[in-house]
Protein backbone atom coordinates (compact mmCIF):
# COMPACT_ATOMS: atom_id res chain seq x y z
CA UNK A 1 0.00 0.00 0.00
CA UNK A 2 1.35 3.42 -0.98
CA UNK A 3 2.14 5.95 1.72
CA UNK A 4 -0.44 8.72 1.93
CA UNK A 5 1.44 12.06 1.57
CA UNK A 6 -1.21 13.80 3.67
CA UNK A 7 -0.29 11.61 6.67
CA UNK A 8 -3.86 11.50 8.03
CA UNK A 9 -2.83 10.30 11.49
CA UNK A 10 -0.34 13.16 11.96
CA UNK A 11 -2.78 15.64 10.45
CA UNK A 12 -5.52 14.55 12.89
CA UNK A 13 -3.05 14.89 15.78
CA UNK A 14 -2.16 18.45 14.74
CA UNK A 15 -5.77 19.47 14.17
CA UNK A 16 -6.71 17.97 17.54
CA UNK A 17 -3.97 19.99 19.25
CA UNK A 18 -5.35 23.15 17.64
CA UNK A 19 -8.99 22.33 18.45
CA UNK A 20 -9.20 24.75 21.41
CA UNK A 21 -9.60 28.50 20.82
CA UNK A 22 -6.94 29.21 23.45
CA UNK A 23 -4.38 27.08 21.62
CA UNK A 24 -5.08 28.82 18.32
CA UNK A 25 -4.56 32.17 20.07
CA UNK A 26 -1.30 30.92 21.58
CA UNK A 27 0.00 29.80 18.19
CA UNK A 28 -0.95 33.14 16.66
CA UNK A 29 0.73 34.96 19.58
CA UNK A 30 3.91 32.90 19.21
CA UNK A 31 3.97 33.60 15.46
CA UNK A 32 4.87 37.18 16.39
CA UNK A 33 7.73 36.43 18.82
CA UNK A 34 8.77 34.25 21.77
CA UNK A 35 6.78 34.54 25.00
CA UNK A 36 6.77 33.06 28.48
CA UNK A 37 3.80 31.60 30.38
CA UNK A 38 3.13 34.88 32.22
CA UNK A 39 2.89 36.84 28.97
CA UNK A 40 0.69 34.19 27.38
CA UNK A 41 -1.58 34.09 30.46
CA UNK A 42 -1.94 37.88 30.33
CA UNK A 43 -2.80 37.78 26.64
CA UNK A 44 -5.44 35.08 27.21
CA UNK A 45 -6.60 36.63 30.50
CA UNK A 46 -6.49 33.17 32.10
CA UNK A 47 -4.55 31.54 34.98
CA UNK A 48 -1.03 30.32 34.21
CA UNK A 49 -1.99 26.74 35.15
CA UNK A 50 -4.50 26.68 32.26
CA UNK A 51 -1.87 28.07 29.91
CA UNK A 52 0.57 25.35 30.98
CA UNK A 53 -1.96 22.69 30.01
CA UNK A 54 -2.44 24.23 26.55
CA UNK A 55 1.32 24.57 26.08
CA UNK A 56 1.79 20.89 26.96
CA UNK A 57 -0.75 19.88 24.30
CA UNK A 58 0.99 22.04 21.68
CA UNK A 59 4.42 20.79 22.72
CA UNK A 60 3.28 17.15 22.58
CA UNK A 61 2.03 17.79 19.01
CA UNK A 62 5.48 19.22 18.22
CA UNK A 63 4.08 22.61 17.19
CA UNK A 64 5.97 24.62 19.83
CA UNK A 65 9.16 24.34 21.84
CA UNK A 66 10.34 25.79 25.12
CA UNK A 67 13.76 27.22 25.90
CA UNK A 68 14.58 27.69 29.58
CA UNK A 69 16.52 30.86 30.37
CA UNK A 70 16.96 31.59 34.05
CA UNK A 71 13.63 31.26 35.86
CA UNK A 72 11.51 31.41 32.72
CA UNK A 73 10.73 29.10 29.82
CA UNK A 74 10.40 31.02 26.57
CA UNK A 75 8.06 29.41 24.05
CA UNK A 76 8.25 29.66 20.29
CA UNK A 77 6.90 27.82 17.29
CA UNK A 78 8.94 24.83 16.16
CA UNK A 79 11.33 25.65 13.33
CA UNK A 80 9.68 25.11 9.99
CA UNK A 81 6.11 25.66 11.14
CA UNK A 82 6.13 29.18 9.70
CA UNK A 83 9.58 29.64 8.17
CA UNK A 84 8.90 27.44 5.15
CA UNK A 85 5.63 29.21 4.58
CA UNK A 86 7.27 32.65 4.64
CA UNK A 87 10.07 31.48 2.33
CA UNK A 88 7.42 30.25 -0.13
CA UNK A 89 5.96 33.77 -0.24
CA UNK A 90 2.89 32.95 1.83
CA UNK A 91 2.04 35.43 4.60
CA UNK A 92 3.32 34.43 8.05
CA UNK A 93 -0.27 34.30 9.25
CA UNK A 94 -0.60 30.92 7.53
CA UNK A 95 0.23 27.85 9.59
CA UNK A 96 1.40 25.05 7.30
CA UNK A 97 0.58 21.62 8.77
CA UNK A 98 1.61 19.82 5.55
CA UNK A 99 -1.86 18.24 5.34
CA UNK A 100 -3.57 21.63 5.28
CA UNK A 101 -2.88 25.30 5.86
CA UNK A 102 -4.61 27.38 8.53
CA UNK A 103 -4.90 31.11 8.17
CA UNK A 104 -4.30 32.80 11.53
CA UNK A 105 -6.34 35.92 10.90
CA UNK A 106 -6.23 38.89 13.20
CA UNK A 107 -9.35 40.96 13.60
CA UNK A 108 -9.06 44.69 13.97
CA UNK A 109 -9.88 44.45 17.69
CA UNK A 110 -7.65 41.45 18.46
CA UNK A 111 -4.75 41.99 20.84
CA UNK A 112 -2.74 39.16 19.36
Amino acid sequence: MARDPMEPKRCAELLGALAAPERLKIVRFLAEEVHNVTEIAEMLNTPAVNVSHHLNVLRHARLIKGNKKGRFVWYSLQPGVLQEVVEAGIPKEVLDLNCCKLELRMGKNDKC
